[in-house]
């Protein structure tokens, strides 16, 4: 009769770590896109008085601001898209994945509707149709969930 090993179950498959380097890498880069963005937007760029505030040389990069805020962010999410981090694996490609592809659909719209009164959203008013490219990054990050979908 064969003895019963206590402690593993043979039905639980063994879980991989949540918190790898690829993971961490993946939050700072998102984080460090949007605090990128949102510091340009409040801090450095000219604000009403026409007057430059804030760190000189992000000031001076302008537009390309966003650019490098929006990049962070894109590339956090297409490296979160690997399956050694949670949103890689299982439940999560499909949360990553819808979650892109519909936060890019309401971008579009938001900007649609509100393109008449450009004035009224903070980050729409500065791109202008820039904000197609930014819709359309987002679900072309979906698209990379995608591919890890089965």
């Amino acid at each position: 009769m064969a003895k019963l090993k206590l402690g593993r179950d043979p039905m639980i498959a063994e879980r991989p770590p949540v918190f790898t380097v690829r993971f961490v890498i993946a939050l700072v880069a998102i984080a460090l896109g949007i605090a990128w963005i949102i510091y340009y937007y409040f801090g450095a760029r000219e604000g009403l008085s026409g007057k430059q505030h804030g760190i000189d040389f992000i000031s001076n990069l302008g537009n390309w601001n966003y650019l490098i805020g929006f990049g962070l962010l894109f590339f956090g999410l297409i490296i979160s898209a690997h399956p050694d981090t949670p949103l890689g694996r299982g439940r999560g490609v499909v949360v990553g994945m819808l979650g892109c592809f519909i936060l890019g659909l309401v971008w579009i719209c938001v900007y649609y509707i509100t393109s008449n009164n450009p004035d009224a959203l903070w980050v729409f008013n500065d791109l202008g149709q820039k904000n197609l490219l930014v819709g359309i990054g987002f679900m072309a990050v979906g698209f990379a969930f995608a591919t890890r979908w089965e």
